[in-house]
């Protein structure tokens, strides 16, 4: 194990310094930016940022310009004692936690906003979320100045979202996505997850059970997608008390919804349900990158 003295910064001009001064002496930087609440799909990030850079810097940020009204900003879980543990064992270099009046100053007035991906799936369910999203990924890359940034794949919008703003914006920085870290049942790992009663907890997994039940079928020539959301719909109502916020098949790249499915194509199956007031979400790519 890397583990490393960490040091722990608050100020973005703090951080900036240091960065400057890792760069000028040659040094790769990798970052994982987070919310916080860490588990191990969040230490995934990490050890792939300490496989292949000199220094790491994780932040932690509960991004309040993300979260709409009537979401779960206030309850969202802070437990930065045992991730600052997490992040120690896991060989990080600086640990970055701002306060938000640090992020958003009196007079803040600069937002950036992704048009077209950021308004489908989550977009359209969460108004405002990836503009919220894209301004602190924006300003946390201008503050670290990695080399490269790691990202989960279980917020597969959120890395179209980063990947287009990068590409847009001519942001120096090279996009890693790590793959979803699953519990044995197949449940995505969530800080979320916190929050699902015993009973929620035992249904949960028909999340990924559907999403795998559309994939066979896809990799079996299934092309039909309104029939495939509805067996995926059939298959949550029956082996669970899960509403459905949304099932969709879209294009991996675009994001745009599909109605049918042509071979090769790369597919984005992805899904948000409801257990009582707890939102989870997943997704699979299937086709050429998968």
């Amino acid at each position: 194990m890397h583990r490393t003295n960490l040091k722990i910064l608050h100020a973005p001009a703090d951080l900036q310094t240091v960065a400057d001064a890792w760069r000028r002496s040659g040094k790769r930087i990798g970052f994982v930016p987070t919310m916080g609440a860490l588990h191990e799909g969040h230490a995934a990030l990490m050890r792939q940022a300490r496989a292949a850079s000199d220094v790491v810097v994780v932040s932690i940020f509960v991004n309040p310009a993300q979260f709409g009204k009537g979401e779960d900003f206030a309850k969202y879980p802070r437990m930065l004692e045992s991730d600052r543990e997490r992040v120690r064992d896991a060989g990080v270099d600086v640990l970055f936690v701002p306060e938000t009046a640090g992020m958003y100053p009196d007079g803040y007035a600069t937002f950036v906003d992704v048009e077209g991906i950021s308004a489908v799936l989550e977009g359209a369910s969460r108004p405002g979320h990836f503009k919220g999203v894209a301004t602190v990924v924006t300003k946390l890359l201008n503050i670290v100045k990695p080399h490269t940034a790691y990202f989960g794949q279980k917020d597969a919008q959120q890395v179209a979202v980063v990947k287009r703003l990068i590409a847009d914006l001519n942001v120096d920085v090279r996009i890693i996505v790590v793959p979803t870290v699953r519990e044995p049942d197949g449940l995505a790992l969530s800080s979320r997850n916190v929050y699902l009663d015993p009973a929620q907890r035992a249904e949960a997994p028909v999340l990924h059970r559907a999403l795998r039940y559309a994939e066979d079928r896809i990799r079996q020539g299934e092309t039909d997608v309104p029939g495939l959301k509805s067996l995926m719909a059939g298959m949550i109502a029956g082996e669970s008390s899960g509403v459905v916020d949304y099932l969709s098949v879209a294009h991996a790249e675009s994001l745009m919804e599909l109605t049918t499915v042509s071979a090769g194509m790369p597919v984005l199956i992805s899904l948000a349900v409801r257990f009582g007031t707890t939102r989870l979400i997943d997704n699979i790519l299937v086709g050429a990158n998968s």
